[in-house]
């Protein structure tokens, strides 16, 4: 290879993993306008056929939108899960192109309130296990979840530390799963909810209240996430009765 091809690559290289790495950190946020295309190729030396494939494979990466005639800005995340399926939030923050994380917020084993009687369907009081967990995509908060684990289903999950493995993965190679129930809301944030994921309080979050039932009918657990509203929409593919059945998880960025 000449060596001007090899400076050619190593510039489109650098100047690709330098961005990213602005955008991924948080240090280029979503919305903030990065620098032009002249200035790009005045801190690199490089052309501007260099700087333009960098930006299309941004572009094309949707980490960037390119606009005519105002420039380039930073995306922001924006994730859609299936409506009809239990998605795993480690898979929708990958489908981003982002740095999956989370954070055990509160773990707490206890017997379960009237409240909690009720979402879980059980008449009695029972072992439960509650679980806050903040999942991150990159570094920035991405999803609270608010969880209650009933322990005479799942009696190991009382001794899980759930350091490897966040609540909802774990529970998904665990325990097989029969039943599911979504209820899907509009709310305002609470003050726990806009702490963790770092918005105002009573900014609008959407919000997924699942319940889980196991092959025994028995209720597994009751989950309650909570995504700032503009980074999430959920999705649901239909088919005419008696057609093939479409493909009804799909995780990307929307247009």
């Amino acid at each position: 290879m000449p060596s001007s091809e090899k400076k050619t690559q190593s510039l489109h290289q650098r100047m690709l993993s330098d961005i990213q790495q602005l955008i991924l950190t948080g240090a280029w946020a979503p919305g903030s306008r990065i620098p032009i295309e002249q200035e790009l190729m005045k801190q690199y030396d490089c052309s501007r056929m260099t700087v333009s494939k960098v930006l299309t494979q941004l572009a094309n990466a949707r980490m960037i939108e390119r606009r005519r005639r105002s420039g380039s800005i930073v995306s922001r995340p924006h994730a859609q899960s299936a409506v009809l399926t239990i998605p795993d939030i480690k898979s929708e923050v990958a489908a981003l192109g982002l740095e999956y994380s989370f954070e055990i917020l509160r773990k707490q084993r206890r017997r379960s309130s009237t409240e909690e009687r009720a979402v879980l369907g059980v008449e009695r009081s029972i072992p439960v296990l509650e679980i806050a967990c903040c999942h991150f995509a990159g570094p920035r908060p991405f999803c609270l979840e608010q969880r209650i684990i009933n322990l005479e289903s799942v009696p190991e999950a009382g001794e899980e530390s759930f350091e490897q493995m966040a609540p909802g993965t774990w529970l998904l190679h665990r325990v097989p799963w029969t039943l599911a129930e979504h209820r899907i809301r509009a709310a305002e944030a609470d003050a726990e909810m806009a702490r963790t994921l770092k918005i105002r309080a009573k900014s609008p979050v959407l919000t997924i209240e699942r319940t889980t039932r196991s092959a025994e009918a028995a209720t597994v657990t009751f989950v309650k996430l909570a995504y700032p509203a503009d980074l999430h929409q959920l999705v649901a593919t239909f088919s005419p009765p008696g057609a093939m059945p479409a493909e009804n998880a799909r995780f990307s960025r929307p247009e």
